[in-house]
């Protein structure tokens, strides 16, 4: 006859999420007291935004394997984090400085497809260096789109990142792309252990509460340093790729006001864009809101313009139409930052590629626009329809 069952007795050494419960409580604490916060929806975007740190933290912790690396895509509609490009897919894989890795994949139709090799990390005294950046018009890609290219990592390599990017969000798919080290192939996984997962639980904890510091300050390294209400001319994105170039700048605007920019359309890049972001310094709802456009979602005015409106209401002025193609919406948010890439570029660019900034009053709008593209509720909901279609079939969570 078998011996009953032991119960398994408690070990207090076990108690290994106790520095995550930590993490969060004070994760907890900074977004909820946060300085920007004005009102409840700032508040329970913060809660949400929490949520995708949260996720995020226990991605980059238990899902990345130094032994056996692969791309994890951190950074999408339901984790928001650093200005995220709604146009880009992420991916990051970490590196073990000396290692070889090997990259395959196939190239999708997508705008831009970028690498990057990151020394370092974000933090909120200070940024990560960028020690090797290119795109694939440096890969020897097949007929059938194919391609594999082998890096070693250099010292101070910490993160391999590739970006994949649409400027044309209805017809542009994705392509597939895998990491690998060559030492480690074939060879089982490590065994859990205690000590291990202590490990993991402790990194998800501090890349939880420093991921939160770190977006809190990064803004003010740069869009908070520019005037309100202005955009730079184009310039090196810090830290960013070498066929990229940005605009930054950040809005505040009151009631019944909105802010107009006006770009030159680039026909010398595969991509260009404009979105707006929260003061959490995130996207905010590009799927089911026109927080963002591309070239090739915009209208370009006759004279080679893009002529966008920011604003919290529609801002066509006509009651069949309330609403412009080139509307961005703020949902919600009196201030926040602005954004605008150029990537793949065949040439630098100067001020005048640049875009101009005007605050108006919303009703004035019409009567400064050449050009006007107004939508009906119904066109500009079939605008929505194509967005929400086009970020499920594009984005991974």
């Amino acid at each position: 006859m078998n011996a009953p069952a032991q119960e398994p007795t408690e070990d207090p050494g076990w108690d290994l999420t106790a520095p995550l419960r930590e993490a969060i409580a004070e994760a907890e604490r900074l977004v909820a007291t946060a300085p920007f916060i004005r009102t409840e929806q700032d508040r329970l975007e913060g809660y949400d935004y929490l949520a995708g740190r949260i996720r995020m933290a226990m991605q980059m912790a238990f899902d990345h394997d130094l032994d056996r690396p692969l791309f994890i895509n951190a950074t999408h509609q339901f984790s928001r984090q650093g200005l995220d490009n709604p146009d880009a897919v992420y991916f990051s894989a970490y590196l073990r400085e000396g290692v070889e890795y090997v990259v395959r994949g196939r190239r999708g139709t997508s705008a831009d497809l970028s690498f990057q090799v990151m020394g370092g990390a974000y933090t909120a005294d200070s940024t990560a260096t960028s020690l090797l950046a290119f795109d694939d018009r440096e890969l020897d890609i097949a007929e059938d789109g194919s391609f594999e290219l082998h890096y070693t990592a250099e010292p101070g390599a910490k993160t391999f990142i590739v970006r994949e990017v649409f400027n044309d969000w209805d017809t542009e798919e994705r392509g597939t792309i895998t990491i690998e080290r060559t030492d480690t192939l074939g060879k089982p996984a490590r065994e859990l252990t205690r000590e291990l997962l202590a490990r993991k639980y402790d990194i998800a904890a501090r890349t939880l509460t420093g991921s939160i510091q770190t977006w809190f300050a990064f803004p003010h390294f740069f869009q908070y340093a520019e005037p309100v209400n202005t955009l730079t001319a184009p310039q090196q994105t810090p830290g960013g790729l070498a066929s990229q170039r940005s605009s930054i700048g950040h809005y505040e605007l009151a009631e019944g006001e909105a802010m107009l920019i006006t770009v030159p359309r680039c026909d010398d890049c595969s991509y260009q864009a404009v979105q707006i972001g929260s003061d959490w310094y995130a996207s905010t709802d590009y799927e089911t809101h026109q927080t963002s456009l591309t070239k090739a979602q915009a209208v370009t005015d006759p004279d080679g313009l893009m002529r966008f409106v920011v604003s919290e209401h529609p801002p066509s002025g006509r009651d069949d139409a309330p609403y412009l193609a080139n509307w961005l919406e703020t949902t919600g948010h009196r201030t926040g930052s602005v954004m605008l890439r150029w990537q793949r570029l065949e040439r630098d660019l100067g001020p005048e590629d640049g875009p101009t900034v005007q605050v108006v009053k919303l009703e004035d709008v019409p009567g400064l626009l050449p050009h006007l593209a107004p939508l009906t509720q119904e066109q500009y909901a079939e605008r929505i329809t194509a967005r929400q279609r086009s970020v499920a079939r594009r984005m991974i969570s």
